[in-house]
C-alpha cells in the first residue's frame, strides 16, 4: 500500500500573507497554494512572485506543499515557472479534460525540474476533474502521465457545468464522483472530494456528512477552504479507533485459524473469512501510515519550538 496519506488539503490564497504564515499551525496533511481562482487577475503576477518564499513557509509543519496553477495558457507557463522549485511536492491543475493537457502539463514540469536541479519525476500532478467533458475523459486522462497521484472533484465549478445549485446532500455528485472513484481504484490513483459543498466552513455538521458520503464511497481525502475543516477531513478520512482494535483482533485471530487449518473464524459474534481479513490488513496498513504522517507533522512542529 503507498504509504502517502493526504487526508486533509488545505487550500488559501498565496497572495494573503497571514494566512501563508499560519498555514504550518493548521494541521492539515497538504497545503495549497493558490493562483487560480482565490487570486484576481490583478494580484496574479504578484502572487506569483510569493510562491517560492511561500513553499518553506507554509510547510514548515510537515504538511506537504502544493500550488494550484491557471489552466489558461496565458498563464500556465508562469505559474509553472513561479512553482517548481525545492519544497514543492506537487502541482495541482484545474478543470482538466484530456490526455494532451495533462502530458503537456508533465512536459513543460520535466523540463522545469531539469533547468533547476530537481529530481526528474519528483514533482507530481493533483488533478481536478470540474467538468463532465473532464469526466468522460477521465479514463484516459488517468492513464496520461505516471505522476498523478490524485485526482479530486471539484464541486462548486461540476455544478456550475452541469447548471444546477449545489444541494445539501450532494445528490447532483454522486454518479460524477462514483465514476471518479472507480476509475481512480483501477489505475492505482487516490481519489478525493466530497458529496456536497467545499464551502461549508461555518455549518462544520454539514461539511462532515459531505466529508463522510465522500469517503463512504471510496474517497481517500478532500480539500477545504478553513482552518475549522481540517480537523473534520483529518477524522472522516481516518479509520475510527475503535475500528482499528476491531481490524487488529480480526487479524490475529484469522491468521490463528489458518495456522489451525481453516480460513474462516468467528470474531465479536462475526464469521470472518478471506475478504473480511484483507479488510482489517488495509485498514491496519492505513492506520499505521496516518501515524507516520502525524509524526513527521509533530516532528516538525517540535523542531521550531
Amino acid at each position: 500500500m503507498d504509504i502517502q496519506i493526504r487526508r486533509s488539503t488545505l487550500i488559501l490564497p498565496v497572495n494573503i500573507p497571514r494566512f501563508v504564515e499560519k498555514a504550518y499551525l493548521r494541521g492539515a496533511d497538504a497545503i495549497m497554494l493558490d493562483l487560480e481562482d482565490a487570486v484576481p487577475a490583478k494580484e496574479k503576477e504578484n502572487a506569483r512572485k510569493l510562491i517560492k518564499d511561500s513553499l518553506s513557509l507554509s510547510g514548515r509543519g510537515g504538511a506537504k506543499v502544493f500550488v494550484r496553477v491557471n489552466k489558461d495558457p496565458a498563464l500556465l507557463p508562469q505559474d509553472l515557472r513561479a512553482s517548481v522549485y525545492p519544497g514543492l511536492k506537487g502541482i495541482a491543475f484545474p478543470k482538466a479534460e484530456t490526455t494532451e493537457e495533462v502530458q503537456n502539463l508533465e512536459a513543460k514540469v520535466a523540463q522545469l525540474e531539469e533547468e533547476r536541479g530537481l529530481k526528474c519525476g519528483s514533482t507530481e500532478l493533483a488533478l481536478l476533474i470540474e467538468s463532465p467533458r473532464g469526466l468522460l475523459n477521465l479514463r484516459e486522462i488517468a492513464a496520461a502521465s505516471g505522476r498523478v497521484k490524485t485526482i479530486s472533484l471539484g464541486p462548486e465549478d461540476y455544478c456550475l457545468e452541469l447548471g444546477v445549485i449545489p444541494s445539501g446532500d450532494g445528490l447532483e455528485l454522486h454518479y460524477a464522483l462514483s465514476k471518479l472513484v472507480t476509475i481512480c481504484k483501477a489505475q492505482g490513483i487516490k481519489p478525493m472530494g466530497l458529496l456536497g459543498s467545499i464551502g461549508e466552513f461555518r455549518d462544520l455538521e454539514r461539511f462532515e456528512g459531505a466529508a463522510s458520503r465522500a469517503q463512504q464511497l471510496g474517497c481517500e481525502g478532500a480539500s477545504c477552504i478553513h482552518p475549522d475543516q481540517v480537523g473534520v477531513l483529518n477524522r472522516v478520512f481516518s479509520p475510527d479507533p475503535a475500528q482499528v482494535e476491531y481490524a487488529r483482533r480480526v487479524v490475529e485471530t484469522f491468521e490463528k485459524g489458518l495456522n489451525d487449518g481453516t480460513a474462516s473464524v468467528n470474531v465479536d459474534g462475526q464469521m470472518v473469512d478471506i475478504p473480511g481479513y484483507n479488510r482489517a490488513c488495509l485498514i491496519l496498513k492505513r492506520a499505521e501510515a496516518i501515524a507516520v504522517v502525524e509524526r513527521r507533522k509533530s516532528d516538525a512542529l517540535a523542531r521550531l519550538r
